[in-house]
């Protein structure tokens, strides 16, 4: 009988070989509003600062280490309705028209007084897109979606998923203000027992994990709270209430993986986190958050753990939330062709390369449009990144933004004067995408009144979290 470390490890390659042909598992945990300083993983090798110097999330940190940090992920928009939809899609919003929230907002340029009337907004998930779950279920995969939906009012069942919890927006099943512990655990408890009966039942899964708000305001489990509290220092307690949430999430994400260990099906299953866009507020050392196109409201956290990927990998390719349809499509092996309009690129060389490679998407540019009255001063605004160069448009005043982001991730120092020809280059080309893509535009607003406040539509406070 042959031994030794060699025959080892052709008993180990052979082992991989026969789990790449074996439709690998997928748990995608979607995140509500954390940036790089929402937790204890270092998201860029080269950025000291890229993690919180207060926050701890061992579990995270396990992910990380078993798979690949992207240093440069993108999310489709700074707010949530948006990106859940081009996350599922692999379509921007600009392309989907989804590109703001609809509850309880009133973002139009006559009840804010703004220079410009935001166009409307589709907040409904259209019936005929093709999500990642309809995709894989038509592969032969079990589906579930639990947690946060707020992509409309139908139920995540009409979009290809087998099983949820329910079309549930921001309060979650119960409709209350802080569904974060009870839906964070119950929402967890639910992807368990799915992940278990699909294993009993030999069949591929795709289990998709939304989270709710939980910071600036979240609630958190009492067990968390009194382990944050032991931590020392001297937080304040709004550090140790946000610090405390984002270790709920972090403890129920040590569930799921110590679930997969004891199904005995880590080996064959990539588990993703990300999330749908910044955290509210600051964001260092990034500019901006959550309601913002500035790096702070889209730079976002990415890590995936699988099969052929290296561990403990951080990745300095660009990938954006968009490539998450085409590259679970790519790692399940799908062969039905992608749906028509799909702007995302796969992941698959980077991730089997070592965080190097090339992404194949139909442009080169990558754009987040945002024409509406949010949380940044600005107002209505779109952002396009080509290479290292980053322009943003300013729609009330036309002024042009523009940051080599390689060098300053932190746009702090505004190019567009010293580079008038590069700025008007990626102004063309972003006009060029936004008309390619029959985006909605704002428009001038004819009852605009400079002598009336405006406060009301720059990042105001205004209740739940979207």
């Amino acid at each position: 009988m042959r031994t030794g470390p060699a025959f080892c490890c052709a008993l180990l390659f052979a082992a991989s070989l026969l789990a790449a042909e074996r439709q690998p598992n997928f748990v995608f945990i979607l995140g509500e509003g954390h940036g790089w300083s929402s937790t204890s993983v270092r998201m860029d090798d080269a950025v000291p600062g890229s993690r919180s110097d207060f926050v701890r999330t061992p579990n995270l940190e396990k992910l990380a280490q078993g798979g690949m940090r992207f240093a440069s992920f993108y999310a489709p928009s700074p707010r949530c309705t948006p990106s859940r939809a081009a996350l599922l899609t692999g379509k921007s919003p600009a392309q989907l028209q989804m590109t703001f929230v609809g509850e309880g907002r009133r973002d139009s340029g006559g009840d804010l007084n703004g220079r410009l009337i935001p166009p409307p907004a589709v907040t409904e998930l259209p019936a005929s897109e093709v999500t990642t779950a309809g995709l894989l279920k038509r592969a032969g995969y079990a589906t579930a979606h639990f947690g946060k939906w707020h992509l409309g009012r139908v139920s995540p069942t009409a979009h290809g998923f087998d099983e949820s919890d329910g079309a549930n927006n921001n309060g979650g099943p119960d409709d209350v203000a802080n569904p974060h512990p009870k839906q964070l655990y119950s929402m967890t408890g639910l992807g368990l027992d799915f992940m278990a009966r699909q294993v009993k039942a030999g069949r591929p899964f795709y289990l998709q994990m939304s989270h709710y708000a939980s910071r600036q305001g979240g609630d958190a489990s009492a067990g968390a709270l009194a382990a944050v509290k032991g931590w020392g220092g001297n937080p304040s307690e709004r550090e140790i209430a946000e610090a405390a949430a984002d270790f709920d999430l972090d403890l129920a994400l040590g569930q799921v993986l110590g679930k997969l260990d004891e199904l005995g099906i880590a080996g064959n299953t990539y588990v993703i986190f990300t999330t749908d866009h910044g955290t509210p507020g600051r964001n260092p050392p990034l500019a901006g958050g959550k309601g913002t196109v500035s790096e702070g409201g889209l730079r976002v956290p990415f890590i995936i753990r699988g099969p052929g990927i290296q561990p403990g990998a951080c990745s300095q390719v660009r990938a954006i939330g968009e490539d998450l349809f085409p590259t679970i499509a790519a790692l399940a092996h799908v062969s039905e062709p992608l749906p028509k309009g799909t702007e995302g690129g796969s992941l698959l060389p980077v991730l089997t390369g070592a965080g190097k490679g090339a992404v194949q998407r139909p442009r080169d540019v990558f754009v987040v449009h945002f024409p509406h009255y949010d949380k940044d001063a600005i107002g209505p605004a779109s952002a396009i990144y080509l290479g290292n160069f980053k322009l943003i448009r300013v729609y009330e005043t036309g002024a042009l933004k523009l940051f080599d982001i390689a060098k300053d991730p932190g746009e702090r120092h505004d190019l567009a004067g010293q580079m008038p020809d590069k700025a008007r280059e990626l102004n063309q080309r972003l006009t060029d995408y936004l008309v390619a893509v029959n985006a909605r535009m704002p428009k001038p607003n004819p009852g605009y009144d400079p002598r009336k406040p405006t406060e009301a539509k720059r990042g105001g406070k205004r209740k739940g979290k979207q």
